[in-house]
């Protein structure tokens, strides 16, 4: 599919997502503790907060919900998906993987190998939501009251927590405040569960979309709410610990900031889409699922000789590089995939 076919303010979104996730990744290991702990960390850790996780997650429950799709094939790709999160947790740990095996590093390489990252997240999605699409039908209503009862639980429930059970590793998937367990269900499922709950809505009420008027109110509306409640968002973005556990006033906030975002990245399309950054931009979108893996091939293998090495200019050095590097990498994947007629690796 061209991009001039598509719905463009999604690749929009989603290749800003990328671009926060791979600068933050780059943060998070490459960078000094000062660096970290400073104007840049939090401003670097903010983007790779609610504009980029969230964001993919409510894209994807969003096209999910687009006709009706069979729960078989819905819990397949999960499973290719979270299969896929395993391989890619391997390799881009295979540095570390082998300073631990070879060097006698003395490091846990189980909580680098069972981390509980995005693709583990999307395929558990899909399978759970392919599970209750049968009882929900297509109501929006029982959708967005099980995403807040997620988020209730995430504000209630005391996280597991037993690092000598082994019950410990299945749980970091669930619900836990393990260190590897980034992306767990509860609270996370309840943003595609958002995305598709919004998607069944609009074909309801919105099908004509909002009117002009209601637009300009409700952006200015949530512009004036950013405003006055961005150091809360930004202290709980750096404080990973938090952002990853967080609860249903984060996720409030979280889908507010991300109803601007959308609206902003709408007009932006409608104004300047041909642009050539962002028609870049958008190419990332389109190709969001191979970016993601190269991305983190590339960074998670580098980052076992730099850990926290870098300060302000060798963080933008790799963030460029890095980028420019990926995209090059994916322009070739995409060529040998059409020569040899790949798209069965297709997640």
């Amino acid at each position: 599919m061209s991009v001039q076919s598509r719905i463009q303010t999604p690749d929009l979104l989603k290749g800003f997502a990328v671009i926060f996730m791979i600068q933050v990744h780059i943060m998070e290991l490459f960078a000094r503790q000062e660096l970290y702990d400073g104007w840049a960390g939090k401003l670097s850790l903010f983007l790779g907060g609610v504009p980029a996780a969230p964001v993919f997650m409510i894209i994807m429950g969003y096209f999910l919900a687009f006709g009706q799709k069979e729960p078989i094939k819905m819990m397949m790709r999960g499973v290719k998906l979270f299969m896929a999160g395993m391989v890619l947790n391997i390799s881009l740990n295979a540095h570390l993987i082998y300073r631990v095996l070879n060097d006698g590093w003395q490091v846990n390489i189980w909580h680098y190998i069972f981390g509980v990252d995005i693709f583990h997240l999307a395929g558990l999605s899909l399978i759970l939501i392919a599970l209750i699409n049968g009882l929900y039908k297509r109501h929006f209503l029982p959708y967005i009251i099980t995403a807040i009862g997620i988020v209730v639980i995430s504000s209630v429930v005391v996280p597991f927590s037993n690092e000598s059970n082994t019950g410990t590793y299945l749980m970091a998937f669930i619900h836990s405040n393990s260190e590897w367990s980034y992306f767990p269900l509860i609270p996370w499922l309840a943003y595609p569960l958002t995305g598709y709950s919004f998607k069944l809505f609009e074909e309801k009420y919105l099908k004509s979309g909002l009117n002009l008027k209601i637009r300009v109110s409700l952006t200015v509306v949530l512009a004036v709410l950013f405003l006055f409640t961005v150091n809360y968002a930004v202290g709980i973005s750096h404080n990973l610990d938090v952002y990853y556990h967080h609860d249903a006033v984060f996720y409030c906030w979280a889908l507010s900031f991300v109803i601007l975002w959308a609206m902003k990245s709408s007009l932006t399309e409608k104004v300047a889409g041909n642009a050539i950054i962002l028609r870049y931009v958008k190419w990332l979108g389109i190709n969001v699922t191979i970016v993601f893996i190269i991305q983190w091939l590339i960074i998670g293998n580098i980052a076992t000789s730099i850990y926290k090495t870098q300060g302000l200019t060798g963080f933008i050095f790799w963030f460029v590089g890095i980028t420019i590097f990926t995209s090059l990498l994916t322009l070739l994947w995409n060529k040998i995939k059409s020569v040899f007629n790949l798209n069965f690796l297709k997640l």
